[in-house]
């Protein structure tokens, strides 16, 4: 019997030659098996946005609007990008709203009370963000005390040290160091009645994504994989790119003056890096495979301890970065920073598809449940709604949304937000694919250790 399995000539088109078909559009965003479902988050992003435009009259998307939206939300965004990483690891963290209020206080004291150079108050954040991550990953780590303890103990720890620093007053900053809370893209170039800069950002990004998309598909090909037809991918490109086309003529034609804003530029470079790192590194593999099973992890020759420690410094060294934004924008350091930070952001990331028990998010869906969340308040506030309403309706949106993904996982169907962004990354990507459940054995079935067998797979790297 042969054995040759070399696939037909016309496997390398795809799915490419068989023709319209309406029901290729579910793998507009991913294989054959995506649909609609997989992207409730966006959906509901996209219905909250349109909800809101609608009843406002046209303000939610107007780009006063939009600017401050990002600008007032960039340090929770940033919070949610370090969270996620951290409940995929199987944990929590309750400190960063106290680590933010802590750091932004000790930059500040710097600045306004010993003539410390802008620049270098922010290198002074930035070390005391990774001391206190320190501090929390080796309690976490390397004694084995749970992180809902250290981060509830830091919480109270570094919300007193705030105060104390302080004299629980205000402290103001200089305006040098506004620019990275309250600043936006300059005006660059001829007059065209947009931001140049802003323009520039959103071609940059248009051929980035168009690039990304030509490669996938030069991948899956050359891999004999399954791809989406053509129209397929030029139908997503023409909603994607439209979009962002869309959204950058509305950041560029702000009041004279404003345009995008410096901590939204802070936010989208954190989110590109991150990104890379949990979908393309060894170490992001690492952390799925820890949050998934932290044992089979082990087994598999994962250094679970240096996986949390880093987790947990990385939270923190984050939560330093948000909350010198949030002082900068707001001209000062007060005793108040930060309350209920922490809830915010992981409410963002849970919204955005984050498992409980670890071993499932992403960066990307993390940030979609942040702008759910961010559109929903700034709506609601454009509606002249209540604080206390506001409260209560934000509340249960995170419930429903999490027990919908829950009733159908139960159900055995495909989770509507457990999944939502790994259509973002394709199939068959080669390198750009990452995992949202961890690569190893189920922690009923122990991985066998044999003195022929070796107890690290080797794409989990060297230790």
């Amino acid at each position: 019997m042969s054995t040759d399995i070399t696939p037909p000539a016309d496997v390398d088109a795809g799915t490419a030659k068989q023709g319209f078909k309406f029901s290729d559009i579910n793998k507009m965003f991913g294989g054959g098996t995506s649909n609609a479902r997989q992207f409730g988050m966006i959906f509901a992003l996209i219905f909250v946005v349109v909800f809101f435009e609608w009843k406002t009259g046209g303000k939610t998307l107007s780009p006063g609007n939009l600017i401050n939206v990002i600008a007032q939300q960039s340090y929770i965004l940033i919070l949610a990008i370090g969270m996620v990483m951290v409940i995929i690891a199987g944990h929590i963290d309750l400190s960063v709203g106290s680590v933010a209020a802590f750091t932004g206080i000790i930059v500040a004291k710097a600045m306004h009370d010993y003539s410390v150079p802008w620049y270098i108050a922010i290198l002074i954040g930035l070390a005391v963000g990774i001391l206190v991550g320190s501090w929390h990953g080796f309690w976490v780590a390397y004694i084995g005390v749970p992180a809902f303890i250290v981060t509830l103990s830091g919480m109270l720890l570094f919300r007193g040290l705030n105060q104390f620093v302080g004299d629980s007053t205000t402290v103001p900053i200089p305006d040098e160091f506004r620019t990275i809370g309250a600043g936006y893209l300059p005006e660059w170039g001829p007059d065209t009645g947009y931001n140049n800069l802003t323009l520039l950002l959103g071609v940059l990004g248009a051929v980035a994504l168009i690039y990304r998309e030509v490669r996938l598909r030069r991948t899956q090909k050359a891999m004999h994989a399954e791809m989406a037809p053509l129209w397929v991918s030029v139908l997503k490109m023409v909603i994607v790119v439209g979009t962002l086309i869309f959204l950058t003529l509305r950041f560029a034609s702000g009041r004279v003056g404003t345009s995008f804003p410096v901590s939204g530029l802070i936010l989208v470079t954190l989110i590109l890096i991150y990104s890379f790192i949990t979908n393309s590194t060894i170490f992001g593999r690492h952390v799925y495979a820890v949050g998934g099973n932290s044992l089979a992890a082990q087994l598999s020759g994962v250094k679970s301890r240096r996986v949390n420690f880093l987790v947990m410094t990385n939270m923190s060294l984050l939560a330093a970065v948000a909350g010198m934004i949030f002082v900068a924008r707001s001209a000062a350091s007060g005793p108040q920073d930060g309350n209920g930070w922490e809830l915010d952001a992981i409410a963002a990331v849970f919204i955005g598809g984050a498992a409980v028990a670890g071993g499932v998010g992403t960066v990307t869906g993390s940030i979609v449940g942040g702008l759910v969340m961010a559109f929903l308040n700034n709506g609601l506030q454009l509606l002249g709604v209540g604080f206390d309403t506001v409260q209560i309706i934000k509340g249960l949106v995170l419930l429903i949304a999490v027990a919908v993904d829950v009733w159908n996982k139960q159900q055995g169907r495909t989770s509507i937000i457990g999944f939502l962004m790994r259509s973002f990354r394709g199939s068959g990507g080669g390198g750009d694919a990452a995992p949202t459940e961890p690569p190893l054995v189920s922690s009923s079935e122990p991985m066998p250790v044999g003195p022929t067998q070796t107890a690290r797979p080797a794409d989990l790297g060297p230790h």
